[in-house]
């Protein structure tokens, strides 16, 4: 990511030392390194932000992927927590006919550790299925879908949710919190689904427990600039301040559960949280692919050859890599390439934060240094909150937990950049805030994106009947036709190829009626 400056100034170096300092940046980039705990941009598709696409094994297989996770008091429900986590990486909105889907033979985890001693007290697994109700056509929904239970919505998904709660890492005792949920689809689009918000509410569940649960397609919530891997910006530095993760969608699991049912006690209210994906593989056993608590942690600082191990480990078990966090890559970067004086190694400031908690706020007692996204229970929501979180005076707010307003890229950046040991600056990627609207309750992510990114088809404006040599075949939702006169896309292909055909044909018959043998 290019450091944004607010106040600093960007003169001062000549065109060759930039163009030295651009080579050097692409080859530690190239290295798997520029950005740690919290700090890094990368490019969709070819590369990662926060966790999206963040380790070589897990770039490529998305449906187990974490991208982040969120933790936070629940501002309309103070005695609850909050706990959103996604998956699939840069989901594009009209990338049919197989939409997005949870994976089958996938364990979905959300992790506990309410003593500070790096291991499970309690975990929320989520195992899913997948559901279809015609395999005689290629479509995902064959209409209009009025709601979760509508035959026109081919492809469905449920799923089961079990509490384990663990003594000396061993399942003690399971319980079953809800069996056979419906998941909410992808957002077809408009004609579609004219009505998402509905479907997405008949997604929310309450469990018998006191818990609520949603699971299906969002808006990311997760906003940088990514365009670090053109060769910083295309050698273009006034092309920063892009939220790259604009127009995507990734794939929501949320959890709301009682205070108490999670923490200790109410004199020890500090949780960790994180999640993990765990992969059945061909012997019917699971094992675990991806692991995501802090933001931006294992994508970019950890290097290439921890990566995958990262994604296979335990919270207690981060010893291992220690040395990355106490003598991290990126501030180097940074004083290479802006002349940034670099903290003082070691990084114990670093440990504190990241790995214990701040103390005072959220590190629990006899804390064991592990990644975990900590939260302080008994933190009451602000009631104006700052997106720059506790370096901002603002408790409620990163690191103690993590708000989907939070904004991580330039808090983490700041941190690293010595912001607690004395070395104040407001570095930053440009990007404050995230696209679209957040709701103001229970699941709070933003409704998925439908529609292309390009143009619209020449000759139309919005809100124009969609219209073809076919006839009234295709017409947007809301045109005023009843709902039988409406055919669906299907159809309308089957006859343009119905056409083709019959003009093919033609064609082949006057060939050999022309030819002379």
């Amino acid at each position: 990511m290019t450091p944004h400056f607010s106040r600093r100034g960007r003169s001062g170096r000549s065109g060759t030392g930039r163009t030295g300092l651009v080579t050097l940046l692409c080859g530690a980039l190239a290295a798997g390194g520029l950005t740690a705990a919290g700090v890094a941009s990368l490019a969709p598709g070819t590369a990662s932000a926060s966790s999206h696409r963040e380790a070589p094994l897990i770039s490529g297989t998305p449906q187990y992927d974490n991208t982040d996770v969120y933790a936070f008091v629940s501002p309309d429900k103070p005695d609850t927590t909050t706990v959103v986590a996604n998956w699939i990486p840069f989901e594009e909105p009209s990338g049919g006919p197989n939409f997005y889907t949870f994976a089958d033979d996938a364990q979905y985890d959300i992790h506990v550790d309410n003593n500070g001693d790096a291991h499970d007290d309690l975990v929320f697994r989520y195992t899913f299925k997948t559901h279809t109700k015609n395999g005689n056509t290629f479509l995902y929904n064959t209409g209009v879908v009025k709601s979760l239970d509508d035959p026109n919505l081919n492809i469905t998904q449920t799923y089961d949710i079990d509490l384990l709660r663990f003594k000396h890492d061993r399942v003690a005792y399971r319980t079953r919190l809800a069996e056979d949920v419906p998941v909410a689809p992808s957002n077809v689009g408009k004609a579609s689904m004219p009505d998402y918000a509905k479907l997405r509410y008949q997604a929310i569940y309450k469990t018998p427990g006191g818990a609520t649960t949603f699971a299906g397609q969002a808006a990311d919530p997760f906003f940088a600039d990514l365009r670090v891997f053109d060769l910083l910006y295309g050698g273009n530095l006034s092309e920063v301040g892009n939220n790259t993760l604009k127009g995507y969608n990734v794939n929501t699991i949320a959890l709301q559960v009682p205070n108490d049912l999670i923490r200790e006690s109410s004199k020890q209210p500090v949780v960790g949280i994180w999640s993990t994906t765990q992969r059945r593989n061909a012997q019917g056993y699971y094992t675990q692919v991806s692991r995501l608590g802090n933001p931006l942690v294992n994508e970019v600082v950890n290097p290439q050859k921890d990566k995958d191990r990262f994604n296979a480990s335990q919270p207690a078990y981060d010893g291992q890599f220690l040395n990355n966090v106490t003598h991290p890559e990126l501030p180097k970067l940074i004083e290479q390439i802006y002349k940034i004086k670099a903290p003082s190694e070691p990084r114990n400031d670093l440990v504190d934060v990241f790995l214990k908690g701040v103390k005072g706020l959220n590190q629990p007692p006899y804390v064991r240094p592990s990644e975990e996204l900590r939260l302080n229970t008994s933190i009451k929501p602000s009631m104006h909150p700052k997106r720059l979180g506790v370096l901002d005076g603002d408790k409620a707010g990163f690191p103690n937990g993590r708000r989907l307003t939070d904004d991580v890229v330039d808090e983490a950046l700041q941190v690293m950049e010595g912001a607690l040991v004395g070395m104040k600056n407001d570095l930053g990627d440009g990007v404050d805030k995230a696209d679209g609207t957040f709701e103001k309750s229970f699941p709070y992510v933003a409704e998925p994106n439908s529609g292309s990114h390009g143009p619209l088809a020449k000759g139309t404006t919005a809100g124009t009947d969609v219209r073809s040599q076919l006839g009234d075949a295709l017409q947007p939702a809301g045109s005023g036709t009843s709902d039988n006169t409406v055919l669906i896309a299907a159809s309308a292909a089957s006859g343009a190829a119905g056409i083709l055909l019959l003009g093919t044909a033609f064609a082949w018959w006057r060939r050999r009626v022309q030819r002379p043998y």
